[in-house]
């Protein structure tokens, strides 16, 4: 096993990747930026290194500086979590090219199913469903506008190497398309640095469905399924497994489906394929060639650490588990508590954590890094932690989750735990009755 592994990210995935590491009995490096020093991700590795200012660009997508802070700790590998470099396929090359393990696929596999209309393209080689749409990347407005009549508005203009909802425009019909288009554009090459933009069909009632795996030398197995349905403009707020929709016949077909094109592809590692669901058909969306935000409420009912399994995958090139040995139990939710005001538009609140109490007891986990005393600063993603609960069924996860919420105090700063309260209370999702755009239509708060 490895002896060293430096920790390419920061904040709750970094404690996280520490916990696994420690289980083996692996020597841990944490990289920090200069406002992160007395992040717990810091405290709890047995070294660190300071990297650059709070600046991601000089810090956690510093490449250069990475690469030092691996030459002066003698890691062998690296785990870069989600987020910053962890789809970067130059950064998994150079990695490759200095014999230093990255934990997770090959850097040509990165850049492949990075590519989105490339991964499309593979999807529906290897028998996915496809989403209606151009066959590739389209420059022109006029083109695209022809495109879009084709298929039907309304239609969805995507970035083709972006994700999170950016550079992504919603069009429902032509008069709208060409300010659309341009705006795309000029958001997918801020974000991104490639103006490159594919049209899809948009679909008005869809779910978001994911597959997670894992996949080695040997074989691919899937770990079932997750329903990422609540979110607030492309970002997702709740998550929970088993999917409430979804019967066993259609289950049974995406699984197929899902694992015969991730072992086709020869992909090493963990990873989540996602789909748009609507009137009980599915339709490839996109693939993630790393660990997803929202993995542990599939670690819950399936008893798996997949942090500890991708470690496994990237020391030994086989996964050690079979499908056989993947029997999920009850209901598990995740809640993603950011550090927001809902009242104001969602603006972020950063600040001191005055007070801390975290909520336990039975099926309850909390995945984060804040304590009393925290610092939350502007310069990062807003979630200071997730909330895990399962039960035997979903109602009782539900039940457990609006338990664990109550329990959840954090002052000092406003955060989006009374949001949670409602949204696991509303009708409609006690009822599984809501789609993709549920919060962006409809006045929750």
């Amino acid at each position: 096993m490895f002896k060293k592994i430096l920790i390419a990210n920061r904040g709750e995935i970094a404690v996280r990747i520490v916990r696994a590491c420690k289980e083996w009995g692996i020597q841990t490096v944490a990289i920090h930026s200069n406002v992160d020093k007395d992040s717990m991700h810091v405290r709890l590795a047995d070294e660190s290194v300071c990297i650059g200012s709070h600046q991601p660009s000089s810090s956690y997508l510093n490449i250069p500086a990475i690469m030092s802070a691996i030459e002066l700790t003698n890691a062998e590998a690296v785990h870069p979590g989600y987020g910053f470099l962890s789809e970067n396929a130059n950064f998994a090359k150079i990695l490759e090219e200095n014999k230093i393990k990255f934990i997770g696929p090959s850097s040509k596999l990165i850049k492949m199913m990075g590519d989105k209309i490339e991964a499309k393209k593979i999807a529906k080689k290897y028998g996915l469903p496809v989403i209606e749409g151009s066959e590739g990347a389209v420059s022109d407005s006029k083109q695209a506008k022809e495109i879009s009549k084709k298929i039907g508005f309304p239609v969805l203009i995507k970035a083709a190497g972006g994700g999170g909802g950016k550079g992504m425009k919603i069009v429902k019909d032509e008069k709208d398309f060409d300010i659309s288009f341009s705006s795309a554009k000029t958001e997918a090459l801020k974000y991104f640095g490639n103006d490159e933009i594919y049209i899809e069909k948009f679909f008005l009632n869809p779910r978001h469905i994911e597959v997670q795996v894992l996949s080695g030398k040997n074989r691919t197995i899937h770990l079932h399924e997750r329903d990422c349905s609540v979110q607030r403009r492309h970002q997702k707020l709740i998550e929970e497994t088993p999917s409430p929709i979804l019967n066993d016949t259609i289950r049974k077909d995406l699984f197929e489906k899902t694992v015969n094109m991730v072992n086709k592809i020869g992909y090493e590692g963990a990873g989540t394929v996602e789909f748009i669901y609507e009137d009980e058909k599915f339709y490839f969306l996109e693939m993630n060639t790393r660990i997803q935000v929202e993995h542990p409420v599939t670690e819950m009912v399936t008893g798996i650490d997949i942090i500890k399994e991708q470690i496994w995958i990237a020391h030994s090139g086989n996964t050690a588990l079979k499908q056989s040995d993947i029997n999920p139990r009850g209901h598990a939710i995740e809640c993603r508590i950011n550090a927001e005001d809902p009242s104001k538009n969602f603006q972020p609140s950063p600040g001191i954590i005055s007070f801390c109490h975290q909520p336990s007891g039975f099926r309850t986990r909390v995945d984060g890094s804040i304590y009393q005393g925290y610092k939350v600063t502007p310069y990062y993603d807003s979630m200071v932690c997730k909330l895990i609960c399962q039960g035997r069924n979903r109602t009782e996860a539900i039940q457990r989750m609006l338990r664990s919420l109550d329990e959840f105090v954090i002052e000092g700063i406003t955060t989006t735990i009374g949001l949670h309260k409602k949204l696991l209370s509303h009708k409609k999702f006690i009822d599984s009755n809501y789609n993709v755009s549920w919060l962006d239509n409809e006045k929750i708060i």
